[in-house]
């Protein structure tokens, strides 16, 4: 993903996303700070999904539409802050694969878990892939307040 690509990812996000809405500097910042962990997906030359990871805090999911103003010190795991596929791109394997692109990546810089927020309808897919709730008392859900009800944090162990 480049800055170009903003565009196309503000595109998918409103149509994947729209009870879910981040403001562009959000996913320009996450693209400025880690920028290894941002790809866009495409078929003949359409951006039709994208994802955006950065290094994180277990059990410290970053508020939704917020800057993080620096990546966490000492971070503990990869946080998967959104990967959303367009219609037309499901059924395609891209889940399964940037699952893949994600574990290689945390396996390289040393990260034992992956975390993320899954939305209700997203659950059963990270279910499916391995993900499991994570119990990280009041302070997480107070984070998880920030996206509405019926949010999990899910985390996963890193495949070696």
């Amino acid at each position: 993903m480049e800055a170009t690509d903003l565009d196309r990812v503000m595109a998918i996000a409103e149509i994947v996303h729209p009870d879910y809405p981040e403001d562009r500097a959000v996913f320009a910042e996450r693209l400025a700070l880690y920028p290894e962990g941002c790809a866009i997906a495409e078929a003949d030359g359409l951006g039709i999904g994208y994802i955006v990871m950065h290094p994180g805090r277990l059990g410290v999911p970053p508020p939704l539409d917020s800057p993080l103003g620096a990546l966490p010190e000492m971070p503990d795991c990869l946080y998967l802050h959104d990967v959303a596929l367009l219609p037309a791109a499901r059924g395609l394997g891209l889940g399964v694969a940037v699952l893949e692109r994600v574990n290689t990546l945390a396996a390289r810089q040393g990260f034992r878990w992956l975390a993320l927020t899954s939305t209700p309808g997203a659950r059963a897919f990270w279910d499916a892939q391995g993900f499991l709730p994570h119990d990280g008392g009041a302070g997480l859900v107070a984070k998880l307040a920030s996206y509405g009800g019926s949010m999990t944090y899910m985390t996963k162990p890193v495949k070696g």
